[in-house]
């Protein structure tokens, strides 16, 4: 089974390719550019695993929440190759896929990625019994000060990730009165977690049609546009 994956919903732009268990990838932060940087690097895969986008099952996409061009971009890009190789696609939440990156160190961990504006982009996830990572809340966009984690989790170790922390850091604050946290300022979403969390999705066929690779925002008021 072959699984193309992608995400430009932050600075990092990646791209990775699952065959069978063995991920290949790409990725690099940049500020922009991320349409020339996403295009590069699905085409080196291909050639590097001489793969042909007709062979692969899925194609997976990091659909947000993230910036409103980036998570436009991942979508667009996405369809774009599904409907010319006839390929299903797979969105995969972005929150989720950088709960995936601490999979192996932590079971409850809470996201949050920077949504600018003053916010956050957060989410709790608890690791399954396959060691997929599972959301146990709403993805939500709020103020820092508004991030919360399962009245649960207070009693048990939780790994608060993701570039939200970095930019505010009194969401550490959030989780002062577990007695068993530490946080990971520094990681962001990638096309390797995107690959691997859509495995399953693939396995049990929860297949959408090109069509339906669409964004999610969750910051609606601000992606809709106004009335005149």
């Amino acid at each position: 089974m072959k699984i193309l994956a992608l995400d430009t919903a932050t600075e990092n732009c990646s791209a990775a390719l699952w065959m069978d268990g063995h991920v290949l990838h790409r990725e690099l932060e940049a500020e922009r550019g991320h349409a020339e940087l996403i295009l590069s690097m699905i085409d080196e895969l291909l050639r590097e695993s001489a793969t042909q986008l007709s062979q692969l099952q899925a194609i997976a996409f990091g659909r947000g929440p993230g910036s409103f061009t980036g998570v436009r971009l991942a979508a667009s890009v996405t369809q774009g190759l599904a409907f010319g190789a006839g390929v299903p696609v797979v969105p995969v939440s972005d929150l989720r896929a950088v709960a995936q990156r601490v999979m192996s160190s932590a079971h409850n961990v809470l996201v949050c990625n920077d949504a600018r504006m003053h916010e956050v982009y957060w989410g709790c996830f608890v690791r399954g019994a396959d060691g997929l990572m599972l959301p146990v809340t709403d993805e939500r966009v709020s103020k820092p000060a508004e991030v919360r984690v399962p009245p649960e989790w207070a009693n048990t170790p939780v790994a608060g990730v993701g570039r939200g922390f970095a930019a505010y850091p009194m969401l550490a604050d959030q989780l002062a009165h577990i007695q068993s946290a530490y946080i990971e300022p520094g990681l962001l979403p990638r096309a390797h977690e995107v690959a691997v969390l859509a495995v399953a999705d693939v396995q049990a066929g929860r297949l959408k049609p090109a069509a339906e690779a669409v964004p999610v925002y969750i910051r609606d008021d601000v992606a809709r546009p106004k009335p005149p």
